[in-house]
């Protein structure tokens, strides 16, 4: 018998401790690297094996599909450590994924309502310009800086939020993110002056941004890859119906009679409800998190300090971590060229939707007569759009995804697969802004701009569902970074394209500025296309994005 053999046998011989698996060289649960919340993407905390010769299959089969560039890991030693404090086998009740679905589907509908609430805060007070315009004194492009600022939030809080979370857990950045937040609603409602206004904006919108960094994790956090599609298609629902609600209620309080500062109460109540949801209904999801407590907790019972989780082996200096939280997603972006062209058209997409929501009191409140309340009514048809592309993804598109599985078995099915909805979803959109465009003569009847809300809200979630995917499946374990960096820039055009929407649409009028839209959306409707058919070569010259073949 060998040495190597010897010191097998005498492994497998003595005691060890809780959690650990009997035979650690041939049997580990591996966490992937903490630096990434999409372990929370696609492998997350799932069940490992980690055979002799170094290759990594997971509990489906899927060989060297875990490990991504670039990325850090424990070392050997470290890894097969007796004292680290892993999963108790793939039935561990501590494991989120493992939870009820009852109770993992709550959790999924909470992390929904908690980008709801941002989302309609950032388009309510659209209905009470009106309102704001003549009290501060201030010019139109002011005004709308009380939604520009707002999304202008989303640009930074990405860059805090989802790692901190990753830090500290997703309930404490969540439960921080929601009592500050509520207090900046309180502070726009009270302000005196248009700088306290737009501050308490640009401060609400920084904070409000942590659901929506934070809830996609929690929402991978608990479903394994055969849910989690249908789980976040669902979820994409939030953040087309806020931005649908927002000028809806802020405009009937405008035609109700009630002051604007009432809207700010309104939005005041809503995060409070969302804080005490939170604070008591929500569970620490995040897997590292509960494991260094499950390390505590264990340290404390058998009174060995020698007990440890993954989170606290990690041994990064400050300045590291601060490289890698703000540093590194700008990094991969600037060095992907594939990765710029998606979040290009992500982002422009993004901007139209804020774009509308100075296109359309244009069309309606000064082209058909309506006032404040029935203009934001507008808006639903474009929410209505979003539920049928969710339903059309979750219907079609999905099984067809599901029916690659077994082709690709026992690889993963190459993320080119998810660019589907995309080639349906981009020429919507071209066709939906010159049907809005050319219908919005005030001598037609108001259906007719109105129903292009339908093809247009289709179209962009299945652009958003194709891309999203895309960038997850393509980027694995640095899918972090990529999201963080396509957020900022997504969210910077969400702020810059309200406040030269007006004056667009009042120079070029609302046929040939639709149009204009029409066109970029054209040039940038191949993108998709050229990923499906070069994206596997691409991806071979990648430095962060692994091949699959």
């Amino acid at each position: 018998m060998s040495s190597s053999d010897l010191d097998l046998e005498k492994q497998r011989s003595t005691p060890k401790p809780p959690g650990v698996p009997l035979d650690s060289r041939v049997d580990t649960l591996q966490i992937p690297p903490i630096d990434s919340p999409y372990n929370r993407s696609s492998f997350a905390d799932e069940l490992t094996v980690v055979e002799s010769n170094g290759s990594h299959r997971n509990e489906n089969g899927d060989a060297d599909l875990v490990d991504a560039p670039g990325e850090p890991k424990l070392d050997e030693k470290t890894e097969h450590n007796p004292f680290l404090v892993k999963w108790d086998g793939p039935d561990d009740p501590e494991n989120p994924k493992n939870w009820s679905a009852a109770y993992r589907w709550y959790i999924t509908a909470i992390a929904g309502l908690l980008v709801l609430n941002a989302t309609f805060a950032s388009s309510a007070p659209a209905g009470v310009l009106g309102q704001l315009i003549p009290e501060f004194h201030l010019s139109h492009t002011l005004a709308v800086l009380t939604i520009s600022l707002f999304v202008a939030g989303y640009c930074v809080g990405p860059l805090l939020w989802g790692p901190l979370s990753e830090q500290f857990g997703r309930k404490p950045i969540l439960l921080v993110a929601f009592f500050v937040y509520t207090g900046f609603q309180v502070g726009s409602a009270l302000a005196p002056n248009t700088a306290s206004v737009l501050i308490f904006r640009f401060l609400g919108g920084t904070f409000a941004a942590s659901p929506l960094t934070t809830s996609g994790g929690m929402i991978a956090d608990v479903w394994n890859a055969d849910v989690r599609g249908k789980a976040l298609a669902f979820f994409t629902l939030a953040p087309f119906a806020g931005p649908a609600i927002g000028p809806i209620v802020g405009g009937y309080i405008d035609v109700g009679g009630a002051s604007w500062r009432w809207l700010f109460w309104v939005l005041t109540m809503f995060a409070a409800v969302c804080f005490f949801l939170i604070l008591f209904t929500v569970p620490e999801t995040y897997a590292p998190i509960i494991q260094k407590k499950k390390a505590a907790r264990m340290r404390k019972e058998t009174g060995d300090q020698r007990y440890f989780s993954e989170l606290e082996a990690q041994d990064m200096h400050w300045k590291q971590r601060m490289e890698t939280v703000l540093g590194r997603p700008f990094k991969v972006l600037f060095m992907e060229p594939m990765l710029i062209a998606i979040t290009l058209y992500m982002s422009f997409v993004y901007g139209c939707i804020y774009l509308l929501f100075e296109a359309y009191p244009i069309v309606y409140t000064i082209g058909h007569n309506l006032n404040a309340g029935e203009s934001g009514l507008m808006f639903l048809p474009l929410f209505l759009g979003g539920v049928v592309g969710v339903i059309i993804y979750l219907i079609y598109f999905n099984p067809l995804y599901e029916a690659q599985i077994p082709k690709y078995a026992p690889r993963m099915v190459p993320p080119e697969q998810r660019l589907l909805p995309a080639f349906y979803g981009g020429p919507l959109l071209v066709i939906s802004f010159l049907w809005f465009g050319w219908t919005s003569y005030s001598n037609l009847s108001l259906w007719a701009p109105l129903l292009s809300g339908l093809p247009m809200g289709i179209s962009v979630v299945f652009i958003f569902l194709a891309l999203f995917n895309y960038i997850i499946d393509a980027y694995l374990m640095v899918a972090a970074s990529a999201l963080a960096s396509s957020t900022v820039v997504r969210s910077a055009f969400g702020a810059g394209f309200p406040l030269f929407s007006t004056q667009m649409y009042e120079k070029l009028n609302s046929r040939w500025a639709s149009t204009l839209l029409a066109g970029l959306a054209l040039l940038m409707l191949p993108i998709p296309f050229v990923l499906y058919r070069y994206g596997a070569k691409i991806r071979r010259t990648s430095r962060y994005a692994p091949t699959f073949d």
